[in-house]
């Protein structure tokens, strides 16, 4: 199963156009988890300590740990966010917070190191830049995260900018991206 996660807000979000180039292009179903449409909260001191209480039984059944099983489980993700203010939204941060629980997505081994428990292969990492791309605190941080703590092995990185640079033609940017995306899994990217 393919899960689509969805951090675009615009109803005609270029971000999203793109992912969905991406999903089309690996084809078969896929699961969408609009982010925005979802109820997630920032982890407060009584969700925290509801969270380590039932780690520390096992006890993984409480629908708090449906988006961390969900994640854990997919076989390959794409995740859309936006560059926003050389990152990617809040809300995406959430996400990430709420699905890093440990016995679901990870681990420790004996020594203390991290040990990925996904099942997911790869994740292709999707945004757009109304300006230049810098990858460090958007892409930089899901790719480090995901292969050093979720054991996703492999990343990619799909991506259009200077969408809303004057003197540029978005939609030609964006097409050119589009088609690059119909050569994904051909080590054209």
């Amino acid at each position: 199963m393919t899960l689509y996660i969805n951090c675009c807000v615009r109803e005609e979000s270029r971000t999203d156009r793109l992912a969905r180039a991406v999903l089309q292009k690996l084809g078969g179903d896929f699961t969408e988890l609009k982010l925005y449409g979802e109820n997630l909260k920032p982890l407060d001191s009584e969700m925290l300590n509801k969270r380590t209480a039932l780690i520390e039984q096992g006890d993984y059944s409480d629908q708090m740990f449906d988006y961390a099983k969900q994640f854990a489980g997919a076989d390959t993700i794409v995740l859309a966010a936006p560059y926003w203010d050389l990152s990617f939204p809040a809300t995406l941060k959430t996400y990430i917070d709420n699905i890093y629980v440990i016995g679901i997505v990870s681990a420790y081994n004996e020594n203390g190191m991290p040990v990925g428990l996904c099942k997911a292969k790869e994740l292709y990492y999707v945004t757009t830049a109304g300006g230049p791309y810098d990858p460090t605190y958007s892409y930089g941080y899901i790719e480090s995260l995901v292969k050093n703590f979720f054991g996703i092995p492999e990343t990619h990185l799909v991506k259009a900018e200077m969408l809303d640079i004057e003197g540029y033609d978005a939609e030609e940017i964006l097409k050119r991206e589009i088609k690059k995306s119909e050569h994904i899994g051909d080590d054209c990217l």
